[in-house]
């Protein structure tokens, strides 16, 4: 979930071993992404590749800026996703979009795979991965974190 995140072998083998484990063990069938971060770019990396595999999977980019896209950046995206949408509710959510985008992908979703760190917190500003993660701590969600 951190926007600098270290990519090493390791944590693309646990993130490997989790999101394979999701879905053979636990018939996880649809991954929601976001953007704006390394982690992120890592999952939809490594859920691509697994999809080789389990074709069945859907890779699904929830979009937290745009509500209305023209058809040229839709196929642009679904270069890398099976589809994508934009929640109708947080169109005037203006500087909190990403907060909201990340509420509404951790509503839709039964596991979240994080990557939290507490040492990579920002000390000037509120963290969106602290944010996230406090809400589906709320929200009882199954939170894997891959640290």
């Amino acid at each position: 979930m951190h926007r600098n995140t270290n990519k090493t072998e390791q944590l693309k083998s646990k993130l490997i071993e989790v999101i394979e484990n999701l879905i053979v063990d636990k018939q996880v069938n649809t991954v929601l992404f976001g953007s704006k971060s390394c982690f992120n770019s890592l999952c939809i990396e490594v859920t691509t590749e697994m999809k080789e595999k389990y074709p069945h999977i859907k890779r699904v980019y929830v979009r937290a800026e745009y509500p209305n896209i023209s058809e040229e950046y839709k196929n642009y995206l679904l270069e890398n996703y099976d589809d994508t949408y934009y929640p109708e509710w947080i169109i005037n959510a203006g500087k909190a979009a990403y907060i909201e985008r990340n509420c509404e992908k951790i509503d839709k979703s039964y596991y979240c795979v994080v990557y939290y760190n507490k040492r990579y917190v920002p000390t000037t500003r509120k963290s969106g991965t602290k944010i996230a993660l406090e809400y589906a701590m709320k929200k009882s969600k199954n939170i894997i974190n891959v640290l």
